[in-house]
């Protein structure tokens, strides 16, 4: 209950100050946690970024405003953080699908973006088991697959948007064949540190603009072959969660979960440093195969 009600207390304060300025580590601090914790939550949660929640309901707002007044479109704009009248119109053209000027007329559909309320959903009591471990820094050879930021509208990391880059570079490791090719340059010896045959590391940036996903294998002294880089796994703590069933859907229930349930529900925030799915060795289409989700995370507080 402590956690549902600082969260819509953070609603409360967004939407009290829509028509001003948004003071993101003030948001953090009244959800009593680090302000990457709070947007990397709230993603999991909603399917979308803070940044876009606050700017669908202030171009939400701006909409009604210029329906219903004879305010200065100009000046809506201002009232909700746009400087400009061409940045106001691309932005309310990208949501709405019509130019400011022309929602004045009868008519047109617009489109109305809700405040959100947190609440409780029980889902079954399912038990989580989980183990905290430190581990030093490593590296990992991975192939080069990541979004960037273009490929993110206006900063949303939708739930869409991820799942189908997901997919799409999952599609490309089955076709290329990309395991058959790992195990030959590992010898088959899964990982020191995770025991992982493979990886899949997800990076996202502070901002929660920008992530990568890429798939890899622990490096252990081999040179970084051509179409691969070295990812840099930095020191630190891991939740360290079993996941049992085929992936990839198993393995995305759960991290499903983490944030949903996990997080809410410990002492721990996320840190700011990549996710990590653990693929160990097994029939991976197998209703029986184990790996892991490794949760970067630190103390609150």
């Amino acid at each position: 209950m402590e956690w549902l009600e600082r969260m819509n207390a953070v609603i409360d304060y967004i939407e009290a100050n829509l028509d001003g300025e948004v003071d993101i580590d003030k948001v953090a601090d009244i959800a009593c946690c680090s302000t990457y914790h709070l947007q990397r939550i709230f993603l999991a949660v909603n399917g979308l970024s803070l940044a876009e929640y606050i700017r669908r309901r202030r171009l939400t707002l701006a909409a009604g405003e210029i329906m219903t007044g004879k305010t200065r479109i100009i000046d809506i704009a201002l009232k909700y953080g746009y400087n400009s009248p061409d940045s106001f119109t691309r932005a309310f053209r990208n949501l709405h699908g019509v130019n400011p000027q022309a929602a004045r007329g009868s008519g047109v559909e617009l489109i109305a973006f809700p405040r959100i309320h947190f609440h409780i959903i029980l889902t079954g009591g399912a038990d989580m088991e989980y183990k905290i471990v430190e581990k030093p820094a490593f590296d990992i050879i991975a192939k080069i697959e990541r979004t960037i930021s273009d490929k993110i509208i206006h900063g949303v990391i939708a739930q869409e948007t991820w799942e189908n880059f997901w997919w799409d570079v999952w599609d490309t490791f089955n076709r290329e064949k990309w395991y058959e090719e790992f195990r030959k340059l590992t010898g088959g010896k899964p990982g020191k540190v995770t025991g992982a045959e493979f990886l899949g590391i997800t990076t996202l940036s502070e901002n929660m603009e920008e992530f990568s996903y890429e798939i890899g294998f622990e490096n252990d002294g081999i040179d970084v072959p051509e179409g691969y880089e070295k990812v840099q796994i930095p020191t630190a703590t891991w939740a360290v969660f079993e996941s049992k069933g085929a992936v990839p859907k198993a393995i995305h229930d759960l991290e499903d979960r983490v944030f949903i349930e996990w997080f809410p529900s410990t002492g721990y925030e996320h840190d700011n440093k990549p996710e990590l799915e653990i693929y160990l060795p097994g029939d991976r289409s197998s209703e029986e195969y184990r790996c892991q989700f490794w949760e970067p995370v630190v103390k609150k507080g």
